[in-house]
Parts: structure tokens; C-alpha cells; sequence
């Protein structure tokens, strides 16, 4: 891989990164800031899901915020027309107050701006600091220049009033696409790209999301986005580490346009996780292409997959403030956001019984017509969660991997004449053969219990050598549905050059399993409960297919802990 795997650390609860060391130095007194409210905004292009990438920046900037009693404005993107949709519009706001932000009264569109752009572009061929160019695309690449080799465009003297006429004329779509763009008149032989007399408006004639046909000249991005941030006094401009080299440019920006403010942009690097793609295009052609069942399948690395798969969003923004704030870019393992969230659900997360591949138990002894009730703690870890009880019967059933006709070495579960094993919360029983059908397969598993052990101890205080053993009573058990999900890409880089990242594509990435039974209880549990199913996993309803009479549960991670922080 090019970045290196971050081997995670617990951090402290109120870790201080290099961003917050600059905002504290800004409003410290004398400070560009002092005495002003911290002000952020987090601006996604609603050209897409939100994925986990973007939580770390939202939680980075509604999380500044909130740190140091300031606002964060949520700001949509929509200055390019050809990507926006207001459905990804209404997901990114859910997904945000999902994870427990608000943006209060401060939300906006870039679009908002349009006008004020407009001004703005106006504003500067006014001070000899733009002009029209007519460069085609093809001569743009020609006259760009190298390193030690400047820039060039015919059009850089060209007269104020000559410029001026031009950009009305754009704006009144008088031209094609590509025929004319607007520049920033700054430096044709800066060492820094971005600064040779860099694009700042271009023909469009797409129709807008929210303005339909008004506009045919839209902003860059380098150009609108320092004007919105003045505009709403963002104070700190908090981006990913790609706009580093941009800086310059937006520094200009708001030096040279008349605006209210002056806002400090500040650069992180972006998250990294393993067996993970996070461009949105690629994320797009996996739904496109059917590889995916949609933005939301629980493989996907968006927020919304994330929640239909289980994840909490206490688990999410522990993940994100954890693996703190840095300057270069790493990878983290995925390994650790399944860790988080193993840590929220255990805590949380109901137990209850549940067998996914299901093999029928016969206790040979018990009276036949009998049943009881039998007590099962819903949560160890917490105290005040109770118990429950749970029908028991003579007819139960099994993990079908619980019994074995010929054991291997050292199991402890069930095979004839083997040792003693408790079923959970109910009797000690030993299994004394089984029934098999014409083609040899096990059927029933027949087992003999010790009346006197009632809650799983003999009442004699012999050892039990055998494991304890989940199930579920035959006469109520309740059909569902269960999905095992692995992690999407087997190449822990499916992002790296030179590789397609859809070869990556990990084939047994969902494992499907019908007729499992689970406790009665769980009939009318809905989304977006979730349960530990005893030494399977933890799982939850799904969001989408799961409704009475067809319960489909997700497993949102294993029990089994593989990853292990640095000490």
C-alpha cells in the first residue's frame, strides 16, 4: 500500500490536534480572531452518499465547533450543475443529524451566492485583477507551461471594457461551451499551478438543480468557495489535505474581492481504511453496475450502509475522534471502526438466542408435552437490563455445528458419549446418538437431561467438562432470515495503482441464510434494534427488508476481536 496501516491508540478524551493549537492561537488576545466565535461550515457535494471518509471531516468540523461554543454552518455544493440531486440533498441531512449534529438555522446552497460570484468576478476585471479568455481547452493544456516554463494566453492584456463586455455576454449565453473562460490575473510563471491565472468562471449550459436555465457561467470551486466562507464569517475553513496547494489561491481570493471577512483555511488529511474505496465515483459504479444493492447495501462504506448494517453513531464518532487529527496521510485498519463498534454494542445490545443453521434436538427424557420457562439475563455488562424468560421444551433447536458424530480433537460440544454439556440458562444434558435421513445427513441430535440441574448446575457440584450451548425452543421459534457480511474487497488496497479496483471484489462478500430460528420475543422487534445472537455476532433488524412475518437480521460484526491497539 502507499500509506502506511495506523495501528491505532486509545486516545484521551479531550485530545488536542494541530487544528485546535491554530484556533486557540486565533482567539487567543491579539490573536486574527480574538474575541469572535469560532465559525466553521462542512461543505458536501450533493452528488452522492455521505461515506465515512466524509464523517471525518463533518466530525472535524461540526466537532470544532462544537468544542469551542461555535457555530458550523451546513453548506451543499452545488456549483457544478451536471452532478447535483436533491435526493442526496435530503440523505446528507439525515445522515448528519443521525450521527447528532445540527447546523441550526445555517443551512445553505452554494448557488445561494450565484449573484454575489457574479459581483465579485465583475469586481476584479474592474481592478485589472480578471479577464476573458479564449483559449480552447486543447490550447489551455498547450500554453500551461512546466516547471521553469511559464504560462502564456494571448488574451492577458486584454482591455478592462473588452473583458467586461465579454463576461455579460457569457453570462447572457451568447457563447458555447468551452468557447470562453474568466481567469484570475495573478502569476503565469508561479511555481505553484494553481496560481497561473487559474479558471475562476466557465460556460455551462446545463440547467441547475435550483436555478434551472438562469445560469449558463458557474464558479469554480477555488473562487466561490473563499466568497461563501466570508459571506457566512466562517472563521476557520477546515479542509482535506488536496486543497493544501489551493491555499494561496483561496488566500488571494479573499484578499483581492471585497468581502466582509477574512477566513483561515486550515488542511487535514483525509481518512484511509483498509479493503475500503471511497470515491464517490467508484462507490456510484458498484450501485450502477449491480455489484451493490444500492447506496445503502451494508457493504458499502456509506453512512447510511453503516446504519443499515448496525453501526451506531456513538460507534462512528468514536472511531473518528479516535483516530485523531493528522497532517500526512494514513490508512486505518478496518479492523478498528469494527472495534468501536463491538465496544458501543456490548454494552448495549440485548442477548438473545438464535441459530442460523439449525439441526433439531431431541431430549429422549423430558416429558413429552412438558414446557417451562427458563431465565436469561439480557445483558451482563449491565445490571439493570434485567432478565428474561424463555420457553424450553424437549424439542430444541441447535448450531448444527454443535454436534459431531466423530469429534475432532479437544471439542466440547456434542457427540455421542461425549461430556456433559449445559444449555444455556436451562439443563446439563449428554448426547447419546443421532438420526440421520437416506443420504446420511444428521436430523436430529438425541440427547438425555439431568432433571436436577435446573439452571445449568448439578445439584451434586460436579464439574462440567462440556461447552455451553445456545438454542431455541422447536415449538416457538420464530423463522428468519440472516445475512453475513465480509468486508467488500479482499485487497486490502483495492485503491492502489495499477489495480482495477472491481478485480478486488470479494465474491463471498455475503453470505445469505434462510429458515434460522430465533427466540419468540424477537417476532415484533423493529429496526434499527440490534442484539448479540450468544456466540454468534451481534446483529440487527434490517432497516429495509425486514418486516413482521419475515424478520432479516444483518450481522454487524463478529464477537471475535482481531484487532489489537498498539501499548
Amino acid at each position: 500500500m502507499t500509506d502506511e496501516i495506523k495501528t491505532m491508540q486509545e486516545e484521551p478524551a479531550e485530545s488536542r490536534n494541530f487544528i485546535h493549537a491554530f484556533i486557540e492561537e486565533d482567539i487567543a488576545p491579539g490573536g486574527q480572531f480574538a474575541g469572535m466565535t469560532v465559525h466553521t461550515r462542512f461543505p458536501p457535494e450533493p452528488n452522492g452518499y455521505l461515506h465515512i471518509g466524509h464523517c471525518k471531516a463533518l466530525t472535524i468540523d461540526f466537532g470544532t465547533a462544537e468544542k469551542y461554543g461555535g457555530l458550523c454552518n451546513l453548506r451543499m455544493d452545488d456549483t457544478n450543475p451536471t452532478k447535483e440531486d436533491e435526493e442526496f440533498v435530503e440523505a446528507i441531512k439525515e445522515d448528519i443529524h443521525w450521527l447528532g449534529f445540527d447546523w441550526g438555522d445555517r443551512f445553505f446552497y452554494g448557488s445561494d451566492y450565484f449573484e454575489e460570484d457574479y459581483r465579485q468576478a465583475v469586481g476584479l476585471i474592474k481592478k485589472g485583477l480578471a479577464y476573458v479568455c479564449q483559449l480552447t481547452p486543447e490550447e489551455f493544456k498547450e500554453y500551461r507551461g512546466s516547471i521553469g516554463v511559464p504560462a502564456k494566453s494571448p488574451y492577458r492584456d486584454r482591455p478592462m471594457e473588452e473583458s467586461l463586455d465579454l463576461f455579460e455576454r457569457m453570462k447572457n449565453g451568447e457563447f458555447p461551451n468551452g468557447a470562453m473562460t474568466l481567469r484570475a490575473k495573478i502569476d503565469l510563471a508561479s511555481g505553484n499551478f494553481n496560481m497561473r491565472d487559474p479558471v475562476i468562471y466557465r460556460i455551462n449550459h446545463l440547467p441547475h438543480h435550483r436555478h434551472g436555465n438562469k445560469w449558463c457561467i458557474y464558479p469554480m470551486y477555488d473562487f466561490a468557495h473563499p466568497i461563501q466562507d466570508a459571506l457566512e464569517g466562517i472563521t476557520h475553513s477546515l479542509c482535506s489535505l488536496e486543497f493544501e496547494a489551493h491555499r494561496p489561491l483561496y488566500n488571494w481570493v479573499v484578499e483581492h474581492c471585497d468581502l466582509p471577512a477574512k477566513p483561515r483555511q486550515i488542511e487535514f488529511a483525509r481518512l484511509g481504511i483498509d479493503h475500503t474505496v471511497m470515491s464517490k465515483r467508484k462507490l456510484r459504479r458498484l450501485v450502477e453496475e449491480g455489484k451493490v444493492s444500492g447506496w445503502d447495501d451494508p457493504r458499502m462504506p456509506t453512512l447510511c450502509g453503516l446504519r443499515r448494517r448496525g453501526y451506531t453513531p456513538k460507534a462512528i464518532r468514536n472511531f473518528c475522534e479516535r483516530i485523531g487529527v493528522a497532517k500526512s496521510a494514513n490508512v486505518v485498519e478496518y479492523g478498528f471502526l469494527e472495534h468501536c463498534l463491538r465496544e458501543d454494542l456490548n454494552e448495549t445490545a440485548q442477548r438473545v438466542m438464535a441459530v442460523t443453521r439449525p439441526v433439531r434436538l431431541t431430549i429422549t427424557n423430558y416429558p413429552e408435552g412438558k414446557t417451562e420457562t427458563v431465565t436469561v439475563e439480557n445483558n451482563p455488562v449491565d445490571p439493570n437490563s434485567g432478565t428474561r424468560e424463555v420457553a424450553f421444551s424437549g424439542h430444541l433447536w441447535i448450531e448444527a455445528d454443535d454436534f459431531l458424530e466423530t469429534p475432532v480433537p479437544k471439542y466440547k460440544r456434542l457427540f455421542p458419549g461425549g461430556p456433559e454439556c449445559r444449555l444455556k440458562g436451562a439443563y446439563l444434558i449428554t448426547c447419546t446418538g443421532c438420526v440421520k435421513d437416506a443420504e446420511g445427513n444428521v436430523v436430529e441430535v438425541l440427547c438425555e437431561y439431568d432433571p436436577d440441574s435446573r439452571g445449568g448446575d448439578p445439584a451434586d457440584g460436579r464439574k462440567v467438562k462440556g461447552a455451553t450451548i445456545h438454542w431455541v425452543d422447536a415449538a416457538t421459534a420464530v423463522d428468519a432470515e440472516v445475512r453475513l457480511y465480509e468486508n467488500l474487497f479482499t485487497d486490502p488496497d483495492p485503491d492502489g495503482a495499477d489495480k482495477d479496483f472491481m478485480e478486488c471484489l470479494n465474491p463471498e462478500s455475503l453470505e445469505v441464510l434462510t429458515g434460522c430460528k430465533v427466540e419468540a420475543g424477537l417476532a415484533s422487534a423493529e429496526a434499527p434494534a440490534s442484539f448479540q445472537f450468544m456466540r454468534l455476532g451481534y446483529f440487527c433488524l434490517d432497516n429495509r427488508d425486514s418486516k413482521p412475518g419475515h424478520l432479516v437480521f444483518n450481522r454487524s460484526v463478529s464477537l471475535k476481536d482481531s484487532f489489537k491497539s498498539a501499548k
